[in-house]
C-alpha cells in the first residue's frame, strides 16, 4: 500500500459570515483543493459570536454539509423543509439549481461549535433540483478502536483489523469521506483512502503526526496521493477531520453563494436570484 503524506499545510483565517457569526475559515475556492470548496470552523461560548446566526440567503451549484459537536441550529428552507441540528447532528444540503435557507441558533447561552463544508458538484449536478436530508447523531456510526473513537459521517472507513463501516452518505459524484478521529494519546489509526481522491485532515484539537510530520491544532494538512494514511497522536490526544473526495477537473467560478462552470453561469443565478427565479 502507498502512504500519503503531507505536502501541503494551510492555516485559516478568522472571518465573520451570516448575521455576524465569528468563524474560523480553513478553505476557501482560491484553495484549490477540488472539489472542496470551503471548510469553516465555528467555536465559541460567547453568544455575541453567534446569536445572530445565518438568516435567509440562497446557494446554487454545490453541497453543504454541516456537522455540529455543541449546541443547537434550526434550519428552514424554501422547499418547507424544517430540522433541528443538535450535537453530533449533519446537515446535508445539495443546492442543486437554487435553494433559500437560514440557519439560526436556538440557544442563548452556551457553546455553539461545528464544522459547515462546501463541496463541489459537477457540471450536470448544478441545475439538478435541490435537496435536503437531517442526520440525526443515531444514525452516524461510531466505531470504537480501544480508547480512540471514529465518527463515519459519510463514505466507507476501512482500517486494518475490522470490518468496514459505512455512514449514511455513500456514493454520489464525489464519493466523499467525512470521517471525525478522536485518537488517544500516542495511539495510530490507519485510514483507507480511494486512491485519486484528493484528502486532508484538519485538526481541530491537540495535534497529530502524519509520517513524521506535526500538523498542529488548527493546521490543514492537504494528503499526497496513496490508498491509505496513518494518523498518530502525540502526548495528548488529537481530534482530526478526515475528508476525502473524487476531485472534478472542472473550470470553477464562484460568487458568493453561487459556484458554477463559467462567468456567464455566475451572471444567470444572479439574474435569476434577483428576479425569483433561482429557486424555480
Amino acid at each position: 500500500m502507498a502512504k500519503r503524506t503531507v505536502i501541503q499545510i494551510l492555516t485559516g483565517r478568522p472571518t465573520s459570515d451570516g448575521g455576524g457569526v465569528r468563524l474560523v475559515r480553513v478553505i476557501t475556492p482560491e484553495s484549490k483543493l477540488d472539489p472542496f470548496l470551503m471548510l469553516d470552523e465555528f467555536d465559541s461560548d460567547e453568544p455575541n459570536d453567534y446569536i445572530a446566526g445565518f438568516p435567509s440567503h440562497p446557494h446554487r451549484g454545490f453541497e453543504t454539509v454541516t456537522y455540529m459537536l455543541d449546541g443547537h441550529l434550526l434550519h428552514e428552507d424554501h422547499l418547507g423543509n424544517r430540522g433541528d441540528l443538535v450535537a453530533g447532528g449533519v446537515q446535508w444540503m445539495t443546492a442543486g439549481r437554487g435553494i433559500i435557507h437560514s440557519e439560526m441558533p436556538q440557544q442563548i447561552a452556551g457553546r455553539m461549535r461545528g464544522f459547515q463544508l462546501w463541496l463541489n458538484l459537477p457540471a450536470r449536478d448544478k441545475m439538478k433540483p435541490a435537496g435536503y436530508r437531517d442526520l440525526d447523531p443515531e444514525e452516524i456510526p461510531h466505531v470504537r478502536l480501544g480508547d480512540s473513537e471514529v465518527t463515519v459521517v459519510a463514505g466507507t472507513f476501512h482500517s486494518d483489523g475490522i470490518d468496514p463501516v459505512s455512514g449514511p452518505v455513500v456514493g454520489g459524484a464525489t464519493d466523499p469521506l467525512y470521517l471525525d478521529l478522536a485518537i488517544r494519546p500516542g495511539a495510530t489509526i490507519p485510514v483507507g483512502i480511494p486512491s485519486g481522491h484528493t484528502a486532508l485532515v484538519y485538526v481541530f484539537e491537540g495535534g497529530v503526526e502524519i509520517n513524521g510530520q506535526r500538523v498542529a491544532k488548527g493546521s490543514l494538512g492537504h494528503l499526497s496521493d496513496g490508498d491509505s494514511v496513518d494518523i498518530t497522536a502525540g502526548s495528548e490526544s488529537g481530534r482530526v477531520l478526515l475528508l476525502a473526495a473524487r476531485p472534478l477537473r472542472e473550470p470553477v467560478v464562484s460568487y458568493g453563494p453561487f459556484v458554477m462552470n463559467t462567468v456567464a453561469e455566475i451572471e444567470q443565478a444572479l439574474r435569476d436570484f434577483r428576479s425569483g427565479q433561482l429557486t424555480e
